[in-house]
């Protein structure tokens, strides 16, 4: 099995890399294709023009939704959720899910496997496999052995009725959050696992979560959600992506998650970074920061 480095103007891949004692899959749920004067409106026409290579064959964002695995000592957990079942031609453009659980099982495991579920925040490419209808009208965990974790910024609003702009039907995620025995919470700098922490970076939504994973040796992949949709975000924090709650706690956010992925021995995984999920943040001599995929395992 090679590895390789994908295209930016394509949907991702089942890819897996490997961090000492960790090893990360993507686990991809459907593709979504965005209409780049809608959902990135803020970017300047001339960048689309200068880079068509971000852009697949119809012209969109390829912006694939999944959630990432982590191993470890028989240990998994997923960040994120994907879709769910939908296929719709939204406001954005077309977006289609479903394929999460089948791709789970296509690298062995089933959803009783997964013992954590830690979701950046509650947006619907994020938590669509969340819970699944139970046959009887109400809704159960696709992941029944798991905790699912959130940041307390974030479920604070939902448990008082304030939802996020772009947040899913109420029934299917957050009322069943609200019955959720197994539903735990983390601030800022809190462990999820051993060797994870959240970095509570808000603005994208009220309490959007970065989860930093540090391996036995320092070294160090920061999953950042949607604090960046586009490599170009990185270079360019100040151009936003339409769902953006608060534009300026945005730029804080993306100014925190910089400043990690900046460290020596990090690396980064992007939800929507069309076939290159995993990377590094680099800096030229002159201070741009830009992104560098690195070679992953297709399965």
């Amino acid at each position: 099995m090679t590895a390789n480095i994908g295209k930016l103007g394509s949907q991702s891949a089942v890819r897996r890399w490997t961090m000492d004692e960790f090893t990360f899959t993507y686990i991809v749920d459907g593709p979504m294709s965005l209409i780049p004067t809608r959902f990135l409106k803020s970017f300047p026409d001339a960048y689309w023009r200068e880079h068509p290579e971000a852009l697949d064959e119809d012209g969109g964002v390829p912006m694939t939704a999944g959630g990432l695995l982590v191993e470890r000592d028989g240990h998994r957990m997923l960040v994120d959720a994907g879709l769910g079942v939908m296929n719709v031609n939204s406001l954005y453009g077309p977006i289609e899910g479903g394929a999460l659980l089948e791709t789970l099982a296509s690298v062995g495991y089933a959803p009783e496997d997964i013992d954590v579920l830690a979701l950046t925040h509650i947006h619907i490419d994020h938590t669509g496999w969340a819970f699944v209808p139970d046959g009887n009208g109400a809704r159960k965990a696709t992941f029944p052995s798991a905790s699912y974790v959130m940041s307390r910024q974030e479920w604070e609003p939902l448990s008082q009725g304030v939802p996020p702009a772009d947040m899913p039907d109420p029934t299917t995620v957050v009322e069943p959050l609200l019955q959720h025995p197994k539903l735990t919470l983390v601030d800022d700098g809190g462990e999820v696992v051993p060797g994870v922490t959240a970095l509570v970076t808000p603005g994208h939504t009220p309490g959007h979560a970065t989860y930093i994973v540090t391996s036995s040796s320092g070294r160090r992949l920061v999953v950042f959600g949607d604090a960046f949709h586009s490599p170009a975000q990185l270079t360019h924090p100040d151009w936003g992506s339409a769902p953006d709650s608060h534009t300026e706690s945005v730029q804080e956010a993306r100014a925190r998650v910089l400043s990690e992925l900046l460290k020596p021995d990090t690396y980064a995984f992007a939800f929507h970074f069309g076939d290159q999920p995993f990377g590094r943040v680099v800096r030229d001599e002159q201070g741009q920061v830009a992104w560098e995929p690195i070679p992953t395992h297709v399965l």
